[in-house]
Parts: structure tokens; sequence; C-alpha cells
């Protein structure tokens, strides 16, 4: 992971995202807006465009520090999406959005949809894919937008089918902090670049508690780490509950998170979730 190299991953005390400079001295809340059908916690509630506004409005209203909009669901075993009808949804939205106070992040890895979003007016590139293609990674490199690199283990198709490591933790790290540094080498200044480990994403239960319970040394090898843990799976087997009485699971996750060293925390529940960041922040 090359640990002894602080010039290029010390630490970074915010994150660019085009004309925004997003403040990481605290912890950040990215709230989720997905314009799919299918996605596993709140597919088609806010597939049109009127929902998908007024819903980010209001997270923004909320206290969400950056809005992650995606127009394909990732959930495990999803289909994918055309191209043509990602950008279809997507790009009204951020045409309606274009006055958001706040960085609009895309979630997408699609390097055609990566181009067109950041020719409307995204702020941020979050692709599951970690930026694996050298097209995506051109797609970001000719823009200022922030990028965060995700780890998946597969694709979403297949990704749950019997994942396997030997060291999730540094296979995770190793990978995340290798890919940062191909986009740094390509011309992404380490100020725009954020990790994510990728819960739930070719990963077991045992997996992702291991990630979570190792997410210091992650966050040690000086890349912001954005975690997304909301509603997700682990919250339901550790909590027996349904996707939809997930709320204080995930809030917890968040917390052991950011107390683990993550700086954004990708939640549906963006009002609850600051509350409890500031009260944990004021007990720090």
């Amino acid at each position: 992971m090359n640990e002894g190299t602080p010039d290029l991953v010390a630490s970074v005390p915010s994150l660019h995202c085009g004309r925004f400079v997003v403040d990481l001295s605290r912890p950040r809340v990215m709230g989720i807006v997905n314009m799919t059908a299918d996605s596993f916690s709140d597919g088609g509630r806010h597939l049109e465009l009127g929902d998908a506004v007024a819903h980010a409005e209001r997270l923004i209203e909320e206290g969400a520090d950056v809005i992650d909009i995606g127009a394909e669901s990732t959930r495990p075993g999803a289909p994918p999406v055309p191209e043509d009808l990602e950008a279809a949804r997507l790009l009204p939205f951020l045409q309606a959005m274009r006055d958001a106070p706040v960085p609009l992040s895309v979630d997408t890895r699609k390097p055609g949809v990566m181009a067109r979003v950041l020719d409307a007016g995204a702020s941020m590139i979050n692709d599951v894919a970690g930026f694996a293609s050298s097209d995506a990674r051109g797609a970001v490199t000719r823009s200022d937008c922030g990028v965060c690199v995700m780890h998946m283990q597969g694709e979403p198709a297949t990704m749950q089918v019997e994942p396997r490591y030997d060291d999730v933790v540094g296979e995770v790290a190793a990978f995340l902090d290798r890919r940062a540094r191909v986009l740094v080498e390509e011309g992404v200044a380490r100020e725009r670049i954020a990790i994510d480990p990728g819960f739930g994403f070719g990963k077991s239960f045992d997996h992702n508690l291991s990630l979570l319970r190792g997410l210091s040394s992650t966050a040690a090898i000086g890349w912001p780490v954005l975690v997304g843990l909301s509603r997700k799976g682990m919250v339901g087997r550790l909590t027996g509950r349904p996707v939809a009485q997930r709320l204080a699971g995930s809030v917890a996750a968040a917390l052991v998170a950011v107390g683990h060293g993550a700086r954004i925390v990708r939640v549906h529940d963006v009002a609850a979730t600051v509350d409890a960041l500031r009260v944990w922040e004021a007990t720090r």
C-alpha cells in the first residue's frame, strides 16, 4: 500500500468537487437520491423527475453536504440499464438542480454517462467499478470534478456469489490505494479523490464486519474514506429488521464508521444522521 510515501497520501482536509470544496475537518453527510425502479431500499419512489428533485431539496434542507444521484441500481443481481436511459434520467435532474448549494455527485460506472453528466454540471463521479476503465479515468481527468473510487469484487449481477478474500481489509485497502494512485498519475489532483470500501459489493456478512472493524487501517492510507452502510443487508442481519425499519441500525453504523475514520457517510436518512453526528461531535 506504499504507506511510506506521505507526499502523495498525506491527510486531505478537504475534497475538491468542481466549484465546491467540501471541508472534511468534520464528518459530512451524502444524501441518496435513487432515480431507479429497482433499488433495494426505495426503488421507484423517486423515479420521476419531480419526485427526485423534491427529495433532493428536502435532503439539502435536512443538512446533506452532498447529493448522490443514481439512475442504475447496483444492488446484488441488478440488471444493467442502457446508457441512453440512464442519461435520460440524470440530465434533466442536473438541469433542474443546477443552482443547488451543494455538490451533485452522480453514481455511475459508464464512461459515456460520466462525460455527459459532467458536461451537464455534475460536481462528482461515484464509480462502483473503481475507475477500472481507462475511458472512465479519461472522463474525470478532463474535468475538475471530485471522484469516489469504490471497491467491488465482480459485477452487481454476480458479486454476492461466494465472494472470497484472504485478507479482506488489506486487499480492499491495497486495491483502493492502487486505483487512487493511477488517477493521480493520469492527472487527477489528489484533493479530488475519496475512496469507498464498498460494503455489500462482493462481500459476505463477515467480510463487511471485518471491513467496518478495520476501517481505521483503510483510513490510515491517507485518502478520505466514504462509507455507505445505510439500510444495507449487514444492518438488517445485525438488527433483524426489514429494509424499512433500519433507521436506528443505519445511524449506529454511520457513527461507528465515523469513529473509525470515515469522513463522509452516504445515507438515506439525512436528518437523523446529521443529528447523531452533531451529538457525537459535541462529546468527542
